[in-house]
């Protein structure tokens, strides 16, 4: 009889709010930062919803779903961790990949957290910002240095950037007055 695997799930709310960068801050590069990797599988989704992630030595299996779909500020996400040969396994699937160093910033009593894309979408910088209650969301204000507020905007969802390079997402940025940003 072939063993059968057990995983620990965990479920939370994710509240979050996500910018796109002005500037990049000149007392950006003295936080931490961690080498990010999501592999968003099916392949064939235009829209995936689950990715495979490697952030440094710990890697997980995650869903995230909305719980308004009129509200893409609020999602349910199920956590499972993974070990190195599970990781290794899954991520042999055909996938769409984003890979970014994620910078972790206090920032008025929460964490911000900055991404700065590499590969096919260098140039991009995000922040998101987590929050642990609605009221706190709703009455944080964009960080002076963030440019505009995407949070709301379909395309800027990791599931959709996920396959994607600059230039396919070039017109949308440049309507926003975004330019491409790169930490040196």
């Amino acid at each position: 009889m072939p063993a059968l695997l057990v995983f620990k799930c965990m479920t939370m709310l994710e509240l979050e709010k996500t910018y796109l960068l002005k500037e990049i801050p000149k007392w950006l590069s003295k936080y931490p930062h961690k080498d990010l990797l999501d592999i968003y599988i099916p392949f064939e989704s235009d829209h995936a919803h689950v990715r495979i992630r490697k952030n440094g030595e710990s890697m997980v299996i995650m869903k995230k779903e909305l719980t308004n779909p009129n509200d893409l500020s609020s999602q349910q996400e199920s956590v499972i961790h993974l070990t190195h040969k599970e990781f290794s396994a899954l991520s042999q699937v055909p996938w769409k990949r984003i890979h970014k160093h994620r910078y972790y910033i206090p920032y008025k009593g929460i964490t911000l957290e900055v991404d700065v894309f590499l590969e096919a979408l260098s140039g991009l910088i995000l922040v998101d910002a987590e929050f642990t209650d609605e009221e706190t969301k709703n009455n944080f204000q964009m960080p002076e240095f963030c440019l505009c507020e995407v949070t709301q905007d379909v395309e800027f969802a990791w599931g959709l950037l996920c396959g994607k390079n600059y230039n396919d997402i070039s017109k949308k940025l440049t309507s926003l007055w975004y330019k491409k940003l790169y930490i040196e």
